[in-house]
C-alpha cells in the first residue's frame, strides 16, 4: 500500500502528532508530495530493514519488420538494487525552568521541536540528491540520492559541456530564450512521461522561472495549505533549499573542470537541475508496515531531573527509483 503524509496525518489522533506532521509537510513539497511504499517488514526484531527492487535501466525498443524477415533481436535491460531504511531526526534537552517560559508557541521546548523538523526536513532533501548509502558494517545507513544514481545514465544530460543561462547571457534575446527552452524540453522529454517537479536552487529556480514567463508556460497556484507552488507548464518548481545546519544550498552551485582541460577550464557558478516523476513506478519513498512515517516525543517533566530530551523521527525510511526514465539531471547550468 502506497501512503502520503496527508494519509499518515488521518490516521493519527494525537493533535501534537497532527501539528509535526504539518511541519513536515508545507515547508516541504517533496515530503507533502512523495508517496510511500509501506512495504517492509522489521524481520528479525528490526534487524533486517531492506528493500529490495528492479530497475528498468534500458527499454525495449521498437520497429518495422519487412516481410520474410525477423526482428533485429533486442532485449530490455534491468538491474536488481537494494536499499536499507534508516530513521533520521534528531534530538534536544530543555531545562524545566525555560520549557514553559512566554508564550505557547514560543517557549523553549516548542522553538526546539519546531528546529528539529526543520533540520529533519532539510536533511531529507540533502539525502535525496546527495545520499550515499553507508556499508561500514554495524554502521549501515542512509541511501544512494539522486546524482549518485543518474551519474553516468541515459537521463544524465550535459555533463561534458556548460549551459550559460545567466541573465547577462540571455537578456532581452529572444533567440537565446528559445534556445534555452529548446534545451529545458528536449531534457524532460529524457523522462518517460510528465515530471511531478524540476529541484533546483534559487538561483536555478529563478532561471527556469524566467524562461517559463518568457514561453507563457509559467504559473502560481495555492497548494492544500495555501501557499503558493510555482509551475513550468504544470511542472512544479521546487527550491529544495539549504542543507541541515547550513547556508548551503543541497543542489550546490560551484567551480567545475566540465571537460576536464584543467584548471584552465574551470568555470564558476554551475549548478544543476533534477526532474522527477512521482509514483511507486517511478520515484518515490520506502516505510515499514504499518508503521508510523513521522513520531515526536516531547521532554517528560513529570519526573525528577532538571534537564530533560525530546526528540522527531521521520522513518524509518529511504528512496527507490524504479525506472531510470523516472527521474533526469541537466548538469553545468552557469547560474551566476
Amino acid at each position: 500500500m502506497a501512503i502520503t503524509l496527508a494519509d499518515a496525518k488521518l490516521n493519527t489522533q494525537d493533535d501534537l502528532d497532527l501539528t509535526v506532521i504539518d511541519e513536515f509537510r508545507k515547508s516541504s513539497w517533496l515530503l507533502d508530495n512523495l508517496v510511500f511504499d509501506d512495504v517492509v517488514s522489521p524481520a528479525g526484531g528490526g534487524a533486517t530493514l531492506t528493500y529490495g527492487y528492479t530497475r528498468l535501466i534500458t527499454e525495449r525498443p521498437a520497429q518495422f519488420r519487412a516481410l520474410n524477415t525477423e526482428y533485429p533481436k533486442a532485449q530490455a535491460a534491468r538491474k536488481r538494487f537494494t536499499v536499507d531504511l534508516s530513521p533520521l531526526g534528531g534530538a534536544f534537552e530543555v531545562d524545566r525552568v525555560l520549557s514553559n517560559l512566554g508564550a505557547a508557541a514560543t517557549n523553549e521546548t516548542e522553538f526546539q521541536m519546531n528546529q528539529t523538523i526543520k533540520s529533519a526536513r532539510a536533511f531529507f532533501s540533502d539525502q535525496v540528491i546527495n545520499g550515499k548509502r553507508v556499508t561500514t558494517p554495524g554502521a549501515e545507513a542512509g541511501f544512494d540520492g539522486l546524482d549518485k544514481a543518474l551519474a553516468g545514465s541515459t537521463t544524465e544530460m550535459g555533463a561534458g559541456a556548460s549551459l550559460d543561462w545567466t541573465g547577462s547571457a540571455i537578456g532581452s534575446d529572444a533567440g537565446k530564450a528559445n534556445d534555452a527552452l529548446d534545451i529545458l524540453d528536449e531534457f524532460l522529454s529524457l523522462l518517460d512521461g510528465t515530471p511531478s517537479a524540476l529541484f533546483g536552487n534559487k538561483k536555478t529556480i529563478a532561471r527556469v522561472r524566467s524562461l517559463a514567463r518568457r514561453a507563457g508556460y509559467y504559473d502560481r497556484s495555492p497548494n492544500s495549505f495555501g501557499q503558493k507552488v510555482e509551475t513550468y507548464n504544470g511542472i512544479a518548481l521546487v527550491d529544495l533549499g539549504e542543507k541541515a545546519g547550513s547556508i548551503s544550498p543541497v543542489i550546490p552551485v560551484e567551480t567545475r573542470d566540465v571537460d576536464g582541460a584543467g584548471a584552465g577550464g574551470n568555470i564558476t557558478g554551475l549548478s544543476d537541475l533534477y526532474a522527477v516523476r512521482l509514483g511507486t513506478d517511478g520515484f518515490h519513498g520506502v516505510s515499514t508496515v504499518g508503521g508510523q512515517l513521522v513520531r515526536q516525543w516531547l521532554p517528560d517533566f513529570t519526573t525528577a531531573g532538571a534537564v530533560k530530551t525530546g526528540e522527531v523521527e521521520l522513518g524509518p525510511v529511504a528512496v527507490a527509483l524504479k525506472a531510470t526514465k523516472a527521474a533526469a539531471v541537466l548538469r553545468n547550468i552557469k547560474v551566476q
